[in-house]
């Protein structure tokens, strides 16, 4: 089974210790096996402090880093353990040193800061806090940053930007690691929606509806069962029975990008479960998914995900087709 160790620092964020353990703790195989077990350590096996008003008590010490196929490293307030010249004090730079080569290494949020200062993140790109971004990248120039993502995937190298991002993070490690199902079946045990593109830009500072403003809910939902058909933005507005103007502005407020950016994304999530788990040809899979043709699939699926729709099929393949998704 797959061993991914969470090491809890000193001022660490209690909603972000608690991602790791909750994502790939409901995790589950074809048969119901879990996928991962997860253990969290600190230090020095001692109790750590949060940034709220208890402490958490873990069962085990550093030794456990070394056993780890994945760590993962929740943010913390208390980044003055790292020095001004952006090096770690001694007890944590000997717990990561216990790491094994060849790890996945994991941070969520500012936890970036840790592995920067290990050297980790030399010449790689990642993300951290987008508040945290401009302080961070001042610290550590020689990491490539990017604030305007909710993760980067650099490999055996993964970084979040802050809080949810987390959850975003660690669902796309599910679905590299099994597939869109068995992240989905995560997505749907925790309440959150399954994928966030790691290249859609952090929700900063977005202006959140009134209560008694219309929502484009129901069309959404409406669209969703459409993703085939074209769906024009004149379409989507008189269905929300509002100008394309209005529609359009009060869908960007609700969901942070425009209609056709969302019809987009949405498709591009059923097209990758379609290759994961049915088979249809890749021109079935891009009438089916709303882009019409395969070189248009083709086109968005190289901008969103970097790999071609028979790429994306060879590797996230599931071992049993769901026919399910391919009934008329």
């Amino acid at each position: 089974m797959h061993r991914i160790v969470v090491l809890a620092l000193d001022g660490v964020i209690p909603f972000e210790l608690g991602i790791p353990a909750r994502v790939f703790g409901v995790a589950k195989g074809q048969n119901g096996e879990p996928l991962y077990e997860v253990i969290t350590c600190t230090v020095d096996g001692g109790p750590v402090r949060t940034d709220s008003d208890f402490s958490i008590a873990v069962e085990h010490g550093a030794e456990a880093l070394a056993t780890a196929d994945t760590v993962v490293i929740p943010a913390t307030h208390a980044l003055g353990q790292i020095s001004a010249e952006g090096r770690l004090p001694e007890p944590l730079a000997r717990a990561i040193a216990r790491i094994r080569p060849g790890t996945r290494l994991v941070s969520i949020c500012t936890a970036a800061y840790v592995l920067a200062a290990a050297g980790l993140l030399d010449g790689r790109p990642a993300t951290t806090h987008w508040s945290s971004a401009e302080h961070f990248q001042k610290r550590f120039p020689q990491v490539n940053v990017n604030p305007n993502v909710l993760f980067v995937d650099d490999g055996d190298v993964l970084t979040s930007a802050g809080v949810a991002a987390g959850v975003d993070l660690c669902l796309h490690i599910v679905r590299r690691d099994h597939g869109s199902e068995a992240a989905n079946h995560v997505a749907r045990r925790c309440v959150v929606p399954p994928w966030r593109d790691g290249g859609q830009a952090q929700f900063i500072e977005r202006p959140i509806p009134e209560r008694s403003t219309a929502t484009t809910s129901a069309t959404r939902a409406w669209a969703l069962e459409r993703l085939h058909l074209p769906l024009p933005l004149t379409e989507l507005a008189d269905h929300a029975r509002m100008s394309r103007r209005t529609f359009t502005r009060r869908f960007r407020d609700e969901m942070g990008v425009s209609p056709g950016q969302w019809l987009i994304l949405q498709r591009l999530e059923l097209a990758r479960r379609l290759l994961e788990a049915s088979d249809l040809p890749v021109d079935g899979v891009a009438e089916r998914a709303g882009f019409g043709t395969a070189t248009s699939l083709r086109q968005h699926m190289q901008a969103a995900v970097g790999v071609s729709p028979m790429a994306y099929r060879r590797t996230f393949r599931s071992a049993e087709p769901d026919l399910t998704l391919v009934e008329a």
